[in-house]
C-alpha cells in the first residue's frame, strides 16, 4: 500500500530544473563518459512510497530477484491498463516459476497521488517543468527514473522496466547474465541507419554504432547499479534529442527509446537480445514461447477474421478506443480465424476487469 507523505513543489525547485535541464548542451554529452544527474536540490521530494514486495523468497532467487516499475501519466488511458498490468503481475508472481519476480511500483509522473495508490504500489514523481517535453509526455519516463532510483528504498538488485500496456502471460525469470541487461530487440530501432544523427551523442571515440544495442527501455531487466548510472544520461540525451530538429524529425515517438539505448552504451551496459520477450499483436499471431503481451498495435479484423489493418474493422481492440474512457467488461471475443495472440489478449483484458473491483462503475 501506497503512504503519501507531504512534497515541497515550489517555484524554486522548478526553476533549477529547468536551469539545469536549459544548460545541457551537446559539448556536455560529448565530453562525459558517464553524466551526473541533475543537483539533488532539483529533485521535488516524492509524494508516496513505493511497497515492497514481503514474500519470502529462497536465498538463490532472492539474489536474482528484480523490482517491476511502470511509468504512467495518471491519465485514464494509462490508469486502466496499469490496473490491468498490475492484475497479471500478481497472477504470474504466485505462479509456478514466478519466484524471481519481486516487488512492484507504478511510477505515477503526475505530481500528485490518485484513487489507486491503494490498489497499486506507487511512487510519486513529479513531471518536467512546464513546455519541457513539448507535448511528448514520453519524456517525463527518464526523469521519473531518475527520482525513483534516487528516492525510493528498492530491495531488490535488478529492475525490469515494463510499460503499462504489457500483459504478464506466465512467471517472467531473471533473463540478465554476467552483468549484461535483459532486452528485447525492436525492428525499428535501427543505430546503423541513422549513425549520422547518433554521432551526435555517441562521438566516434566511443566505438562503432554497433555498440548500440536495437532496444528501447522496455522490456529491459538491469542491474539496479547499473540503472542508477544510465538513467540521468537517458534523460539527459532524452531531452537533448527533442531539443535538436535533425533528431526529432528522424526518430519521433520512439526518441526516448533511442535515447536510452544511447545510454547504455555510453555507460559499458550490453543487453542480451531475447526475441521471446514479449509478442505485439496482430503481427505476432502466436504466444510461443513469449513472457509478454504488448498489445500497441491496434487489432482490426473482418467477420471473417481477416486483418484489416489501417482500417476500422468490423471486429477490433485498439486501446486508443479507450483514451478517456476504461474498457468495459466483457469485451466480445474477435470472430473464428483471428490469431491466438489477439483472442488470448481480450481473454486476458476481460479476465482482469471481471476481478478488479469495482470495474462497472469505474467504467461507466
Amino acid at each position: 500500500m501506497a503512504a503519501p507523505c507531504g512534497s515541497s513543489r515550489g517555484t524554486l525547485q522548478l526553476l533549477l530544473i529547468a536551469l539545469s535541464a536549459a544548460y545541457l548542451t551537446y559539448s556536455a554529452l560529448l565530453s562525459s563518459r558517464s553524466l551526473l544527474p541533475l543537483p539533488t536540490a532539483s529533485f521535488p521530494g516524492a509524494t508516496a512510497t513505493a511497497a515492497s514486495s514481503s514474500r519470502r523468497l529462497a536465498s538463490g532467487a532472492r539474489r536474482r530477484a528484480f523490482h517491476t516499475a511502470v511509468t504512467a501519466s495518471g491519465s485514464v488511458y494509462n490508469t486502466w491498463q496499469c490496473r490491468v498490468m498490475y492484475y497479471w503481475f500478481k497472477r504470474a508472481r504466485e505462479a509456478p516459476g514466478g519466484a524471481e519476480m519481486g516487488g512492484f511500483t507504478r511510477i505515477l509522473h503526475s505530481g500528485r497521488p490518485d484513487a489507486f495508490v491503494d490498489e497499486i504500489p506507487t511512487f510519486v514523481a513529479d513531471p518536467l517543468p512546464a513546455g519541457t517535453d513539448q507535448g511528448y509526455v514520453v519524456l517525463n519516463r527518464p526523469w521519473a527514473f531518475v527520482q525513483w532510483l534516487q528516492k525510493a528504498d528498492i530491495h531488490e538488485e535488478y529492475i525490469l522496466m515494463a510499460e503499462p500496456d504489457h500483459i504478464i502471460v506466465k512467471p517472467i525469470p531473471n533473463l540478465s547474465r554476467d552483468g549484461h541487461s535483459a532486452a528485447f530487440p525492436f525492428f525499428y530501432i535501427e543505430p546503423k541507419k541513422y549513425e549520422n544523427v547518433l554521432r551526435k551523442f555517441f562521438p566516434e571515440r566511443e566505438g562503432p554504432i554497433t555498440k548500440i544495442d536495437p532496444i528501447g527501455n522496455s522490456p529491459v531487466i538491469a542491474r539496479k547499479e547499473s540503472l542508477a548510472k544510465i538513467a540521468p544520461t537517458w534523460m539527459n540525451i532524452s531531452i537533448a534529442m527533442k531539443k535538436d530538429p535533425e533528431t526529432d524529425k528522424a526518430f519521433g515517438w520512439v526518441l526516448e527509446m533511442y535515447a536510452y539505448a544511447v545510454a547504455s552504451a555510453l555507460h559499458g551496459v550490453s543487453s542480451i537480445l531475447h526475441k521471446e520477450f514479449m509478442i505485439q499483436p496482430p503481427w505476432d499471431l502466436e504466444i510461443g514461447d513469449a513472457f509478454i503481451i504488448h498489445y500497441t498495435y491496434g487489432c482490426d479484423y473482418d467477420m471473417k477474421g481477416k486483418l484489416t489493418y489501417g482500417k476500422v474493422g468490423e471486429w477490433r481492440f485498439d486501446k486508443r478506443s479507450y483514451d478517456s474512457k476504461p474498457p468495459p467488461r466483457n469485451l466480445p471475443l474477435p470472430p473464428n480465424g483471428v490469431p491466438q495472440s489477439v483472442v488470448t489478449l481480450v481473454k486476458m483484458v476481460n479476465e482482469a476487469t471481471a476481478n478488479i473491483p469495482d470495474w462497472d462503475s469505474y467504467a461507466s
